[in-house]
């Protein structure tokens, strides 16, 4: 079989593979020039997200990842409310790009061939790049992310719902912070709620891998409302002038943006939360969107991931929807040759697993952005895929 994944960020690896194990002839074509970086910095390292590195590969889950035991919220004096024993794990999202990258036949990752026009036919797929280069597959998985260009063709009527704020993010080294921060973050996921906004932060890998206390880095992701219209347009338009449509990276978040964001930490969050959000250099803006897609599948080709459902990021399971996308398929792949029927019978289980997931993160972000409703300590808060803590 021969099969092109279209996007090569975390779930298109996953994706592709997953397809190359089963034996298939695999490419992958990334838009980029250039291999990707630092898209969203801290990752919650949910099982699908692991999976594939500790069954497939030899490299020691807990060598791309820092653990955590406790669940902590602060009071806004910044001491601590209460502690909730409970273990997770994070990595980054370079630190897992490198390690499936790493797996995967660099000779078959293509760079700079952005998918301008694609065909569906009974027996095949035909896709052409820029420079009138077509590619033939039995196979074409789009996991070209949450502005898909296949699914603004595929499902047209599906369009993106703004939720209604952004996530403020950034990180700092976790050298850099003082004794006393450090040793509150250093072994927690760590909580403050305030009204109609929340906040945590919690270790990640370092820059340069590290996953010594000490050597990491520590990442925050901080929810804020802000009005659509001119408020988010304000926002959303960077430094060099263009608007983004899902995020502002690091650098292109405007000045008089920066600055208000640190004026509102240092008024109103926890001093050692504070400290983070101002001590980190270069902070940068996702919009949250929710979508959702009627059909994944489509004769030939699918939808995975951000593709087919966007899902707001309180249950940490984004990535590992993509890569639950992506073993589903390939299980279904394996257990039905005729590409058609695999992925009739994928369909279904998968969207399923968007459609509630989806849900249940919209229901915990209106518990925190709008009713005010979110409580330390209740369980359904736990981050998991398909449920609190699974």
């Amino acid at each position: 079989m021969r099969a092109v994944v279209v996007g090569g960020s975390l779930g298109g690896l996953t994706a592709a593979l997953l397809l190359a194990d089963l034996g298939a002839d695999v490419e992958v074509l990334e838009r980029s020039e250039s291999e990707l970086e630092q898209r969203g910095a801290g990752l919650g390292f949910l099982p699908e997200s692991s999976r594939y590195v500790e069954e497939r590969t030899d490299t020691d889950v807990a060598a791309i990842s820092t653990a955590t035991h406790l669940i902590r919220y602060l009071s806004r004096d910044g001491s601590v409310l209460a502690d909730f024993e409970h273990r997770y794990r994070f990595t980054s999202w370079n630190a897992l790009y490198r390690t499936l990258l790493r797996a995967f036949d660099r000779r078959r990752y293509r760079l700079g061939c952005e998918v301008v026009s694609f065909a569906l036919s009974e027996d095949r797929v035909e896709l052409h790049t820029g420079g009138a280069q077509a590619w033939r597959a039995d196979l074409a998985v789009f996991a070209d992310g949450v502005n898909s260009p296949a699914r603004a063709v595929l499902q047209p009527e599906v369009v993106g719902t703004y939720a209604g704020y952004v996530a403020w993010r950034g990180m700092v080294p976790e050298s850099s912070l003082g004794s006393g921060t450090r040793a509150l973050f250093e072994d927690a996921i760590t909580y403050y709620v305030t009204a109609n906004s929340h906040i945590l932060v919690y270790p990640i890998p370092g820059h340069d891998g590290d996953v010594r206390p000490g050597g990491r880095l520590v990442n925050f992701v901080w929810y804020r409302n802000y009005a659509e219209g001119a408020d988010l347009d304000d926002l959303l338009r960077g430094v060099d002038g263009a608007r983004r449509e899902v995020s502002v990276p690091p650098g292109q978040v405007r000045p008089v943006h920066v600055a208000e964001a640190r004026a509102h930490a240092e008024a109103r969050l926890p001093g050692p939360i504070a400290e983070v959000v101002c001590s980190t250099e270069a902070p940068f803006v996702q919009v949250v969107y929710d979508v959702a897609v009627e059909r994944m599948a489509f004769r030939r080709a699918c939808l995975i991931g951000d593709a087919a459902f966007a899902v707001r990021p309180h249950a940490a399971a984004g990535t590992a929807k993509a890569a639950a996308d992506a073993w589903a398929l390939a299980d279904a792949l394996a257990a039905h040759p005729d590409v058609p029927d695999a992925l009739a019978h994928w369909e279904p289980g998968q969207l399923e697993l968007g459609r509630s997931l989806l849900e249940r993160t919209r229901a915990i972000g209106r518990r925190s952005q709008v009713d005010g409703t979110w409580r330390p300590g209740d369980p359904e808060l736990i981050f998991g895929l398909r449920g609190p803590g699974r």
